[in-house]
């Protein structure tokens, strides 16, 4: 199973539902149209926050059709088998930070080796260029637009140049890379991002939080293709 590749992909994030219904909470966004479900494991040190293990990850492969976006919040995520539980759990993409306390080209090999998309992160304060050894060997880059660790922050504009400097960059090496951004994503925030070349949205509280899910995907996708198109002309223009 892959993520689709339209222009726009949002991934409602798990983090941000009910805690005790998951089930209901991923079949909910199932059936709202998302592209797929993002799920964020917290290890309690990485970030000051504990979140979920491979049987959360079992339960939505379960219940859902679409993608799995796992998320690994972790000092070590190369420990304990963790990189191969969560595949076996069901993740189509697996991310790791580029941040760990790991072997990182190591990690991401491992990853590869598994079959499933290859995703590295950063965090806000971490620039573009912490990442130039391994891009070429990631499927996505996930910019943190918070400080990773709780769901409902605000979104950091701070990101924004480095949305596009990474962008920008994947497209003069001609490297279908899929740019995502996490982190107090709404219908502005999201027309941001995208303006500065994001196609890839996730999104907990500003969707789960929504009177209509459906309703909220659906603006928010319009909103982002039509700053993701202007972001397109932008860059096809020479100079």
């Amino acid at each position: 199973m892959t993520i689709p590749n339209p222009d726009i992909v949002i991934l409602p994030s798990l983090l941000a539902a009910d805690f005790g219904n998951l089930e209901a909470a991923a079949r909910k966004a199932e059936a709202a149209g998302a592209d797929g479900l993002h799920l964020d494991i917290m290890d309690g040190h990485f970030v000051p926050n504990l979140s979920m293990g491979p049987d959360v990850v079992k339960m939505a492969r379960r219940c859902v059709r679409i993608p799995l976006s796992v998320h690994l919040m972790m000092s070590r995520p190369d420990r304990f088998n963790f990189i191969e539980r969560f595949i076996a759990a069901g993740a189509d993409t697996l991310l790791i930070h580029i941040e760990a306390e790991c072997n990182i080209p190591d990690s991401l090999l491992r990853i590869r080796a598994a079959g499933v998309k290859v995703g590295v992160t950063l965090n806000p304060d971490t620039p573009a260029e912490a990442i130039a050894q391994v891009v070429d060997a990631v499927d996505e880059v996930l910019c943190m637009s918070v400080h990773p660790g709780y769901g409902g922050q605000k979104f950091m504009p701070t990101v924004l140049a480095k949305i596009r400097q990474l962008a920008l960059d994947a497209r003069r090496r001609k490297q279908p890379l899929s740019l995502s951004v996490d982190g107090g994503i709404d219908l502005n925030t999201a027309s941001q991002a995208c303006r500065h070349g994001a196609s890839v949205l996730i999104a907990g509280t500003s969707l789960f939080g929504a009177p209509d899910m459906a309703h909220a995907i659906r603006e928010m996708r319009d909103a982002a293709r039509a700053a993701y198109c202007q972001f397109k002309q932008e860059a096809q223009t020479p100079g």
